[in-house]
């Protein structure tokens, strides 16, 4: 099998850092071919904290996925979030000098290349600008512009700012792994293209994938991405919390909350015992499950409250922006049991578990459909995707090459220029970050 036909997804989160193998089959899903996690060490609320401790998961994952699949990995698509992410709302707009033409890409580029000089705190930088809706000599709601004709090109747009540091260092752990990047994505992006239907898009969705460390929220309405936001708490405040609350080690009170534990306290009976083994000679403890679902019910009503102020925020009280599709949660938080049921209750919206198989071969893994692996397989389908417009490019590329060879007779000014697609930011981040690291070795 050609090696340029299969993508890598490298999450590298709080709690494990996932290489994922996928290739399109015939039906244009993703198959994973192999998949391989490690305990993340290095890495706290999404930020790398620890390069050295970093690249050994990053080489100890992705050694899984090679062996499982028999493929050797170069190439990585690898997703960024953390505690540093945030994002804003701005509107900017050009005027075309020659407005008896029609409004192509390059007028578009030239406004989006305007949002960003927009200035920022220091260190930080623009990661993403995501175009919502544009306007012409101010006729507003207009979807696609290219092809129109008007004086006055405006936009409103969803920037995403992150620290130019911490997207470093995640660059900098990948190269050091003998690896390359290829890509690089926002996380809550890469999350809701595995778990998301176009239909929950169009009619107005929030993604909120409960990691260890973080908590990601995309809000879609129109099919068109409108909010992101990045909360620095997931699944390890509630292990904490256990943790502390019935002085237990952190590898017991993981595995309470995922065997025993449970969003909703009512569940519980009085006399449901959980009995630990003490350290070292010590008495075992005797733990209720109605304390433990207390411990964790305070702490998930803290996470799911800030997320429904971001969805506030975001405007999902007024009728045109209501979200009509309510909410899906995804990642490994969101395996916990009556989960669903708290979410519907604080929120009052629909709610859903998203599992990541709206794109995968159908006779893919139990396991990797499982919201654990959002993220991951929402890069492999990002990494495919980019490989896909690679692959037009160059063919466009070499159609006017062997068009311009026949008429070479012609003057040179004529030789057709190929079509060339508008570069996504990430990829022009993508550049940004593998320039500054070769220059930095």
């Amino acid at each position: 099998m050609e090696n340029n036909k299969i993508s890598v997804g490298l999450d590298i989160g709080t709690t494990k850092i996932v290489a994922m193998i996928g290739r399109k089959n015939e039906y244009g899903k993703a198959e994973i071919l192999g998949i391989g996690k490690s305990k993340s060490l290095g890495v706290h609320r999404g930020v790398v904290n620890n390069i050295t401790q970093t690249i050994q998961s990053i080489q100890q994952a992705v050694q899984e996925a090679e062996a499982e699949s028999g493929l050797k990995i170069k190439d990585v698509t690898v997703g960024i979030a953390g505690q540093h992410i945030r994002s804003l709302q701005h509107s900017d707009y050009i005027t075309r000098a020659n407005s008896e033409l029609v409004i192509d890409e390059d007028d578009i580029d030239r406004l989006i290349n305007q949002v960003h000089k927009l200035v920022m705190l220091p260190g930080e930088e623009i990661i993403h600008v995501l175009p919502q809706e544009y306007k012409v000599d101010g006729q507003a709601e207009i979807k696609e512009p290219i092809g129109m004709y008007g004086g006055r090109l405006e936009a409103n747009f969803h920037v995403v700012v992150g620290q130019v540091s911490s997207i470093r260092n995640i660059g900098r752990c990948v190269k050091s792994s003998g690896l390359e990047l290829e890509g690089i994505t926002l996380e809550p992006l890469a999350s809701a293209n595995a778990v998301l239907s176009q239909e929950e898009k169009e009619a107005g969705v929030a993604l909120i994938d409960i990691g260890g460390g973080t908590t990601d929220l995309a809000v879609f309405k129109d099919g068109i991405i409108r909010h992101t936001a990045v909360i620095p708490f997931g699944g390890n405040v509630i292990t904490e919390d256990i943790k502390e609350g019935c002085s237990i080690i952190e590898k017991q009170a993981e595995l309470l909350k995922i065997k025993f534990g449970s969003a909703w306290p009512g569940e519980n009976k009085d006399n449901e015992i959980v009995s630990i083994p003490g350290l070292r000679g010590r008495e075992p403890k005797e733990i209720t499950l109605k304390n433990l679902s207390k411990i964790i019910h305070a702490r998930v009503v803290e996470i799911i409250e800030q997320v429904y102020v971001e969805i506030k925020n975001y405007g999902h009280e007024e009728q045109k922006k209501k979200l009509i599709a309510g909410i899906v949660l995804t990642g490994g938080g969101a395996q916990l049991k009556h989960l669903k049921q708290l979410v519907e209750y604080i929120t009052g919206m629909d709610t859903r578990i998203g599992f990541p198989n709206e794109h995968l071969a159908g006779d893919s893994d139990e396991e990797v459909a499982s919201p654990l692996f959002a993220t991951a397989v929402g890069l492999v389908m990002d990494g495919l995707k980019r490989q896909e417009r690679k692959r037009i490019e160059i063919e466009a590329l070499e159609e006017a090459e062997a068009e311009s060879n026949e008429e070479a007779i012609i003057e040179e000014e004529e030789i057709v220029q190929p079509k060339k697609e508008r570069k996504s930011f990430l990829d022009k981040l993508t550049e940004r970050v593998k320039d500054f690291l070769d220059n930095a070795e």
